[in-house]
């Protein structure tokens, strides 16, 4: 499976693709589409929407994966990042390829083992794990990190699906017991940005 991470940004996106090829994962291209900061939003949008609609003609994914939507404390920096994700949104919904989004902390948790991880060690430990011999541009390790978070995940995805191929839920027999009222069935571990 191929799968391409993208971490979407008004004026740097990172993208980066792994594959499955049995045990380890292999490293086949990342980078960072840069955008004018010159620009006006509406042009640096389009940029973005275009350069993410080529980067998946060119490396045709099975699976692309962002970061979960998050509240930042800076609301401008919020609408600004929502905007970008938007943008590149689009461009994978114009495609049709499978969408996949994770919490922070469960991505910085399956690529590096460390749930907290701060930026230096994600860099680190992608280069490491991935045995690239240069160094990675940060936003390129947090898409490699949300990439590799996808191929931690995607067994477990397949297996769940194939137990109810219309919900992707396991199917209810008719002796379950009942939801208790009140208990939330979805838990959502947020934090902030890889």
């Amino acid at each position: 499976m191929r799968v391409l991470g993208i971490d979407p940004g008004s004026r740097l996106t990172g993208w980066g693709v792994v594959e499955d090829r049995g045990r380890d994962p292999v490293y086949l291209g990342s980078g960072t589409v840069v955008l004018d900061g010159k620009n006006d939003l509406a042009a640096r949008l389009a940029r973005l929407g275009a350069e993410c609609g080529e980067l998946l003609t060119a490396w045709r994914p099975a699976a692309v994966v962002l970061e979960q939507a998050f509240v930042a404390r800076n609301v401008q920096s919020a609408l600004r990042l929502g905007e970008a994700r938007g943008a590149v949104l689009a461009a994978i919904g114009a495609t049709g390829i499978a969408l996949h989004e994770y919490a922070p902390a469960a991505v910085k948790l399956a690529a590096v083992g460390d749930g907290r991880a701060d930026k230096g060690a994600i860099i680190r430990g992608i280069v490491r794990r991935l045995g690239l011999a240069e160094q990675l541009a940060t936003d390129a390790a947090d898409a490699l990190a949300l990439a590799l978070c996808h191929l931690q995940h995607a067994p477990l995805l397949a297996a769940i699906a194939a137990t109810d191929g219309r919900s992707g839920m396991p199917q209810r027999g008719p002796r379950s017991a009942p939801a208790r009222s009140g208990a939330s069935r979805s838990v959502s571990a947020r934090s902030g940005s890889i």
